[in-house]
């Protein structure tokens, strides 16, 4: 009988990553970094990040799709639809106006896009939305460093209220 070696490490924040298992070590390695990225980015960066992350989970979902992994693929459309409405949340309409009413209305009709591609089981719809976050990253993608650095700075609110 043949065993494994296993190598686990406890770091300072108590997370065990078990080095038999490459896959979970890379994960953990991905959240370490996207929480260091995350603390450390500008307000441009973490739109950046979230459309990013939005497209990654349409990726994913497309492929369990196409796998026929039901339960991989409706948790992935979630995923997406959640960081969407938080984009879509996160819009200043007062001092956007049109532009924000409008990228408003499009994050929405992704929402409901995304919702018919996982009932339906459609993968030309997740493409679609896709499309639609591929345009819109490139649009952000080419703010110039200048004007990213000109912004006015955002306050960040907590989900807590005090009364």
């Amino acid at each position: 009988m043949a065993t494994k070696s296993v190598i686990s490490v406890a770091s300072k924040k108590g997370v065990k990553v078990n080095y038999s298992k490459p896959h979970g070590v890379l994960q953990k390695y991905g959240e370490v970094g996207a929480q260091t990225g995350v603390a450390y980015a500008s307000p441009h960066r973490l739109i950046q990040m979230l459309l990013d992350g939005a497209l990654d989970k349409i990726a994913l979902a497309r492929g369990y799709m196409l796998r026929g992994e039901v339960a991989l693929k409706g948790s992935h459309i979630s995923w997406a639809i959640s960081i969407i409405e938080g984009l879509r949340m996160s819009l200043d309409q007062q001092a956007g106006g049109e532009i924000a009413q409008n990228l408003g209305a499009l994050y929405d009709y992704m929402e409901r896009r995304l919702l018919e591609a996982n009932l339906k089981n459609d993968p030309e719809m997740l493409n679609e939305v896709s499309g639609l976050l591929h345009q819109i990253k490139g649009a952000w993608d080419a703010i110039s460093e200048t004007a990213r650095n000109s912004a006015p700075e955002v306050k960040v609110l907590s989900g807590s209220s005090s009364t």
